[in-house]
């Protein structure tokens, strides 16, 4: 599996003529060698591999990396410059939107006769296609939130403090074999449903509230994301016409996906219907973003995205309006890519739910 994943950095050998590539993102460390810990480095060649790491995780590494000899460390960057001098490398590849600037000068002082050949974030793409290990984990940790949500609904009722439905949900997600919470969750009801990024306050719902619940779960390692825009009590008729086009914008995008349509047209389609029904000014944000070890990966779905859906991406969907003064709705679903379309991961229903 983890050598799979790295034959996507056959492109970056060729296009860079590289010996090897040094990296210390920890999410990439773990994507092509499979070590969790919080510490550690990866040089990789066409066909060897090193992880580095100090003593604290030599029997973590041992039980977790693969494909990988394990050498430990005592000074990490010493250790680097060792390996690459021992094995002679003369081109080395590094993650540049990764490394810093004190680094970056240490392992050049250290490697006089080593050209050190910044990759940009374009590196961080080799997890953008996912494989069907990483489809299951997200499968898995997308349903325990999914079901999380819809287990605490009913404590959605008017009187209760967002925060306060907010950590219930949380603390379901973790009863039902979450390791944590993607994010701060996002609960805003009524006039805050305005705000996209309305986390949760010590506002109380009130009857007639509609209430964005942006939410996700951690579990091996995999992010879940989805949001669902919840009635309590019976909505106004525009909280339903805003609803409507929301809901219409989303399934119009979800039924364009296929491989090979342009990240920036599948946005279009959810963001032209939303203009066209007089909300234009009112969806400020990209209609989703790549899922996985993070919660924000590539591919980006924008109008300014250069990326091209591929078989294998896991991306959310995600439109909205928010109207200042008013409130505001969002629905989003995450989906996997598939050979003529997608499946969504997220379970939640999206047609218009009142509690």
């Amino acid at each position: 599996m983890l050598k799979s994943r790295r034959v996507r950095l056959e492109r970056y050998f060729n296009s860079y003529n590289l010996d090897a590539i040094f990296f210390t993102n920890l999410l990439n460390i773990r994507y092509l060698c499979g070590f969790s810990g919080s510490e550690g480095a990866l040089l990789l060649s066409r066909g060897a591999g090193w992880f580095l790491c100090d003593s604290r995780y030599t029997t973590q590494a041992n039980t977790e990396v693969s494909d990988a000899v394990i050498r430990q460390f005592v000074v990490k960057l010493d250790a680097v410059a060792e390996l690459v001098s021992e094995q002679k490398f003369s081109r080395i590849g590094f993650e540049s939107a990764h490394t810093t600037v004190a680094d970056f000068r240490v392992l050049s002082e250290k490697l006089p006769g080593c050209e050190l050949v910044a990759i940009g974030v374009e590196l961080d793409q080799i997890r953008s296609l996912k494989d069907q290990h990483e489809i299951e984990r997200l499968q898995d940790v997308a349903s325990c939130a999914s079901s999380s949500l819809l287990a605490v609904l009913d404590r959605l009722t008017p009187g209760v403090r967002e925060t306060d439905f907010a950590r219930e949900l949380e603390f379901e997600m973790l009863r039902q074999g979450a390791s944590g919470r993607a994010f701060d969750f996002i609960v805003a009801s009524g006039e805050r449903g305005a705000m996209p990024h309305g986390r949760a306050s010590d506002k109380l719902i009130s009857a007639g509230d509609l209430v964005t619940i942006d939410f996700g779960a951690v579990k091996d390692g995999y992010y879940s994301d989805e949001t669902a825009t919840i009635a309590v009590g019976q909505p106004d008729a525009r909280s339903r016409e805003i609803y409507g086009i929301v809901k219409e914008a989303h399934d119009r995008a979800i039924a364009a996906i296929c491989p090979g349509i342009a990240c920036r047209d599948l946005d279009a389609v959810a963001r032209d219907f939303i203009r066209d029904s007089g909300y234009g000014d009112c969806f400020g944000h990209g209609l989703g973003h790549g899922v996985g070890l993070e919660i924000h990966e590539k591919p980006v779905i924008s109008p300014r995205s250069e990326a091209i859906v591929a078989e294998g991406m896991v991306f959310t969907i995600e439109p909205g309006i928010y109207v200042p003064g008013f409130g505001g709705v969002r629905i989003e679903d995450t989906v996997v890519v598939t050979i003529n379309g997608c499946r969504l991961l997220t379970q939640v229903p999206k047609e218009l739910m009142i509690v």
